[in-house]
């Protein structure tokens, strides 16, 4: 089962900030996926393993931003054929 976690984080400004929040958890943890939006102050994870917060937590604050709030939540692939194959 894959793993959608959301980190708010605060101190990202620009496409760049995005960028050293996004390379900081690719380098250190194995992640499916990684996109950060530093106009909603968000970062999304999409993984099959579970990351452990404080250990997500040091790896962005080590960049110099800080994470406020984290969720965990599963994360279903949304296909072209998810939007006719409902259960």
């Amino acid at each position: 089962m894959m793993l959608k976690i959301k980190l708010k984080v605060d101190g990202m400004m620009c496409g760049m900030c995005e960028s050293h929040i996004n390379d900081a958890i690719r380098s250190k943890f194995s992640v499916k996926k990684v996109t950060s939006s530093h106009a909603k102050g968000e970062t999304i994870v999409i993984t099959e393993e579970d990351i452990e917060e404080e250990k997500l937590k040091a790896a962005i604050n080590d960049t110099g931003y800080t994470v406020v709030k984290i969720e965990k939540s599963p994360y279903e692939k949304k296909g072209f054929l998810s939007k006719f194959c409902k259960k």
